[in-house]
C-alpha cells in the first residue's frame, strides 16, 4: 500500500517539473529580440543630474551678467605710506633697527570702481588716505600709477586717476529706487584676493553708524549681507544689471571679519561728490544752517506731532539758509525738496546731493501746522558762491589744508587748527612738515582754515617768520624762523 502512495507522489513530481520546464522554455527563456520595437516612435526621458548640478528655473535671479560686467572695471588699489616711528633710544641701543626711530614704509590695500575709459576711479578715502605713493592693478593684470584728484573725508569717498585708456568701466544706477530685499553683488579685492564677486539683499536703507571723523559728515549707508572683509573698501556693489548703486565702505563686526553686516555709500551720493572733484577739485557742500536730531516718541508728543518722523531743529546758525528762511528751534522737518525724511539720516543724504545756491523746498511742521518754504543753500562761509581749489581748505604753498574736526582737537588737545591733507613741493615741505601735521599758529596768528594760513603766512616765503603745532605722533612744535 505504502509503495502505491509513494510512486505516486513521485509521478506527481514528475509531473510538475515537466510543466515548469514547458513554461520556462516558452516564456522565462524565450529570446529577448521577440520584445524589440521601431525605436524611433520611442521617446526617451531627458536626463537631469537633479543633485549634481542646479538648472536655471522662471524667475530664479541669474548673477552671471552683473559679475561679468564688474570684475573687470574693479581694480586693487595698493598704497604706501612712510610712517615715523616713535623714539625709544634704548630699546634702539639693545635691538638695533628694530627699535629705531627712522620713518617705515608700511602697505596697504583696498578697491576702486573704474567710472570712465579714461581712467577715473572712485574708492574710499580712507583707503589711500596719507599714502605716498599709489598704484592700481588692472584685471588684465596691468599695474599703473594713480594720481589724486580729490578726496572728501565726509563722505569718506576719494576719486584718482591713471593714465589709460579704453578701460572697462561701470555706469551709474540709482539707489535710491533700490528696495529692501533686492539682490546685490560686491565686488572687490578682500585679503587680496582678486576680483572676488559676493551677494546678498539690501538689509536696510540710511544707516548712520557715526564711523567718519569730520563735523561735516554725510552717513546714509546701505545695509547689505553680502560678505565684506578688509580689501573690499573702495569696491563696487551693483544690482544684477550691474549698474553701479553704491560704493563698498564697512561692515560690523566684533572680530574685525565678515559677520554678517556690511555697509556701502550710496551712488546718489557718490557721484555728486565725484562729479564735484572732477570739475571743481573741492566738494561743493551746501548747508542749511541748522542742527537737527531725529525725532522720538517724546519729541513728537511734546511738539504735539501725529507720527513719530522727520528731523528737529535744535539750534538756527545765525546767517545760514535756515534763517533767512525763518526757519525756527523745535521746528520739525518732514520733506525736503517734495522728498519724504524720516529722520536727521535721511535729510543729510538729500541736502548732500546739492551745491550751494541751489533753490530747494523745505516742509516743515511748526506748532502743529505744516508749512514749505523756499530756501537758498550756502556753503561753509555762508556764501552761495563756488568753493575753487586753493580756497577754504585749498592749497597754501605746496601744501592743502582742512580745519581740525573736534576730535582733532580732542585727540591733540588744541582749540584751534589745519591739518595738513596734502603736501608737494614749496614752503612747508622745506620747513620739514608732513602730511598729518597741525598748525596751529603762524607768525603767532592761530589759523583755522586755509584762508588764515594764507592770510598769516603773507604774500611770500620772505614773511614766513613761525609756525607751532602738533605733530602726527602728537607732540608739539614751535620753530621760529629768520629775524
Amino acid at each position: 500500500m505504502k509503495g502505491k502512495y509513494l510512486f505516486g507522489g513521485l509521478l506527481m513530481a514528475l509531473l510538475g517539473a515537466v510543466i515548469a520546464l514547458v513554461a520556462y522554455t516558452r516564456i522565462v527563456d524565450k529570446p529577448a529580440a521577440i520584445f524589440l520595437k521601431d525605436t524611433s516612435q520611442i521617446e526617451t526621458p531627458e536626463a537631469r543630474a537633479y543633485l549634481t548640478a542646479l538648472q536655471m528655473q522662471p524667475g530664479q535671479v541669474d548673477f552671471t551678467y552683473a559679475a561679468e560686467q564688474t570684475v573687470h572695471a574693479v581694480v586693487h588699489v595698493r598704497t604706501k605710506t612712510m610712517v615715523q616711528q616713535p623714539q625709544n633710544p634704548i630699546m634702539e641701543w639693545f635691538y638695533g633697527d628694530r627699535y629705531s626711530s627712522r620713518p617705515r614704509e608700511v602697505a596697504g590695500y583696498g578697491s576702486g570702481v573704474i567710472i570712465t575709459p579714461d581712467g577715473y576711479i572712485i574708492t574710499n578715502n580712507h583707503v589711500i588716505e596719507n599714502a605716498e605713493n599709489i598704484e592700481v592693478k588692472l584685471n588684465d593684470n596691468r599695474v599703473l600709477a594713480a594720481e589724486v584728484i580729490g578726496r572728501d573725508p565726509s563722505t569718506d569717498i576719494a576719486l584718482i586717476k591713471v593714465k589709460a585708456e579704453n578701460l572697462s568701466f561701470l555706469k551709474y544706477g540709482d539707489s535710491d529706487k533700490l528696495k529692501v530685499g533686492e539682490w546685490v553683488l560686491a565686488v572687490g579685492n578682500p585679503f587680496n584676493l582678486t576680483s572676488t564677486v559676493t551677494a546678498g539683499i539690501v538689509s536696510a536703507k540710511g544707516r548712520n553708524l557715526g564711523i567718519l571723523d569730520n563735523d561735516y559728515r554725510i552717513e546714509s549707508f546701505i545695509q547689505t549681507d553680502a560678505a565684506l572683509n578688509m580689501g573690499n573698501s573702495g569696491g563696487a556693489l551693483v544690482d544684477t544689471k550691474g549698474l553701479l548703486v553704491g560704493i563698498t565702505s564697512a561692515i560690523y563686526s566684533p572680530s574685525g571679519a565678515y559677520a554678517g553686516n556690511s555697509f556701502a555709500i550710496p551712488v546718489s551720493i557718490v557721484s555728486k561728490v565725484v562729479d564735484d572733484l572732477k570739475q571743481f577739485g573741492e566738494v561743493q557742500r551746501a548747508l542749511i544752517g541748522v542742527n537737527i536730531v531725529d525725532v522720538t516718541s517724546e519729541i513728537a508728543k511734546k511738539q504735539n506731532l501725529s507720527e513719530v518722523r522727520g528731523a528737529m531743529i535744535t539750534d538756527v546758525r545765525e546767517g545760514g539758509s535756515a534763517a533767512d528762511a525763518n526757519l525756527k528751534k523745535d521746528d520739525v522737518i518732514i520733506k525736503f525738496n517734495g522728498v519724504p525724511v524720516n529722520n536727521a539720516t535721511e535729510l543729510q543724504e538729500q541736502v548732500g546731493k546739492q551745491r550751494p545756491g541751489d533753490r530747494v523746498n523745505i516742509t516743515y511742521i511748526r506748532n502743529g501746522r505744516e508749512f514749505t518754504v523756499p530756501v537758498t543753500l550756502k556753503n561753509i562761509s555762508g556764501t552761495t558762491e563756488v568753493v575753487e581749489r586753493g580756497s577754504g581748505s585749498g592749497a597754501v604753498f605746496g601744501a592743502r589744508f582742512e580745519p581740525v574736526t573736534s576730535a582733532d582737537k580732542k585727540k591733540y588737545g588744541v582749540d584751534n587748527g589745519v591739518k595738513i591733507v596734502e603736501i608737494s613741493d614749496g614752503l612747508f615741505r622745506d620747513l620739514g612738515l608732513r602730511r598729518g601735521t597741525i598748525i596751529t599758529t603762524i607768525n603767532n596768528k592761530k589759523v583755522n582754515n586755509a584762508d588764515d594760513v594764507r592770510s598769516a603766512a603773507g604774500v611770500n616765503e620772505r614773511s614766513f617768520k613761525s609756525v607751532a603745532g602738533v605733530t602726527p605722533e602728537g607732540r608739539q612744535f614751535h620753530y621760529q624762523y629768520g629775524n
